[in-house]
């Protein structure tokens, strides 16, 4: 049986600010944004090349804005992820390089933690 992890919900206290830094920032792509009614917007965002997306949004998680810890993208060169978010204006750590990968850190602006990894094999 298969089973695949397609949708993770990343609480924020301002859709529209959280919408815009997914989008212009980081890069990821806007999939959907449904206003159902007054108390629910439904806002769907997928990382370029990625089977798995967030969602965003108004009355789709009550988890704390910026409560979430260990959200975790992989890409080819950690040094081009870096330089593509900084240049976007995204606040991202120095490449740290570890025995299982390089990796670079951001967070959204309520605090959701996000790290981006180049995945190393031993040579």
């Amino acid at each position: 049986m298969d089973m695949k992890l397609e949708l993770v919900a990343v609480p924020v206290s301002d859709v529209d600010r959280a919408k815009a830094f997914y989008t212009d920032q980081v890069g990821f792509n806007l999939d959907h944004d449904h206003k159902v009614n007054d108390e629910i917007r439904f806002i769907q965002l997928t990382p370029p090349g990625s089977a798995c997306s967030i969602t965003i949004g108004k009355g789709v998680t009550g988890a704390t804005p910026g409560s979430v810890e260990g959200l975790q993208v992989v890409v080819d060169d950690a040094d081009a992820a870096r330089a593509h978010l900084v240049e976007r204006g995204v606040e991202a750590s120095e490449v740290q390089d570890f025995p299982w990968g390089r990796f670079v850190f951001f967070s959204d602006p309520d605090g959701n933690r996000w790290s981006v990894q180049q995945i190393v094999l031993p040579s």
